[in-house]
């Protein structure tokens, strides 16, 4: 065993945990390198997010449709899995962080996972048409062959709520101008419409974009990677979470399911029954 100097361990200890995002020593930070008094005043969140995500700042336009992507996102009511539960929680006596954080638990792959999913399938359709391949054909086989794995949904198309998802249509018009002012390509955008004309010639009926479709679009365009798009859904829908559950906590109510007593659940086992007079006399000896 190597006996190690004082100033070897402490180095050893020291580059435990390596960061190359935040430089702290007594009366200075740093976040990325730029002084933390710098930044406070001239720079704005969804500068912050982009600095912390990508290691340097954003451009103008890409900051203003990062921050356009994550406006729609921050609630879908209280029949949201999400929203339901913080607002459950803190009548059951959770403070608003742990409502928060029981909320944002199960934003998964089924309940908050549909964008990420749906930059992979951008990516994999990119990955299948190449440089100058035909977008619709690509897309059509990407759908076709996760159809085949038995994936019924396509993530990102329909709405089980909207027949028209009113989130979409606005965000596009400012990702058509973010192209047009050069700050992204449009290669994702053209991507997405070819999955709706995919799904249309697949489908046999129109199935329109949904918010998860239009903000893969964005993340994808910005350059994020999947596993971030989840990662910005969830700080957008953090902040309904935080809302829902403080309006909950001011209503002072008490044990909240999710239905009133008065509404009966279903029940769907056997009908009342007497127990058999052999289990009886076993329960006896």
């Amino acid at each position: 065993m190597t006996t190690k100097t004082p100033e070897a361990l402490l180095a050893d200890a020291s580059a435990w945990w390596d960061t190359a995002i935040i430089d702290i020593h007594p009366g200075k930070i740093a976040i990325r390198g730029y002084p933390i008094e710098e930044l406070i005043g001239r720079v704005r969140f969804p500068d912050m997010i982009w600095l912390m995500l990508r290691g340097e700042l954003p451009s103008r336009g890409q900051s203003d449709l990062l921050e356009a992507a994550m406006v729609p996102g921050v609630d879908h009511g209280p029949h949201a899995p999400s929203i339901a539960i913080a607002r459950m929680a803190v009548t059951c006596g959770l403070p608003v962080n742990g409502a928060m954080a029981s909320a944002i638990n199960v934003l998964d792959d089924i309940h908050g996972g549909a964008g990420q999913q749906c930059m992979e399938l951008y990516r994999e359709i990119d990955a299948e048409a190449g440089t100058d391949g035909d977008l619709v054909q690509a897309a059509t086989a990407v759908i076709q062959r996760h159809r085949d794995a038995g994936e019924k949904i396509v993530p990102g198309f329909g709405h089980r709520f909207h027949p028209i998802d009113p989130r979409t249509a606005p965000l596009f018009a400012l990702l058509a101008k973010a192209e047009a002012a050069g700050d992204v390509q449009g290669r994702h955008a053209r991507i997405g419409r070819a999955v709706e004309t995919a799904l249309k010639g697949i489908k046999g009926r129109h199935i329109p974009m949904n918010i998860d479709g239009i903000t893969a679009v964005i993340f994808c365009e910005l350059g994020f990677e999947p596993e971030l798009g989840r990662g910005l859904f969830i700080l957008s829908r953090s902040v309904g979470i935080l809302a829902h559950a403080w309006e909950q906590k001011q209503r002072g109510r008490r044990i909240m399911g999710p239905m009133p007593r008065e509404i009966p659940y279903r029940y769907s086992g056997p009908a009342r029954r007497d127990l058999p007079p052999q289990a009886a006399a076993g329960d006896a000896d």
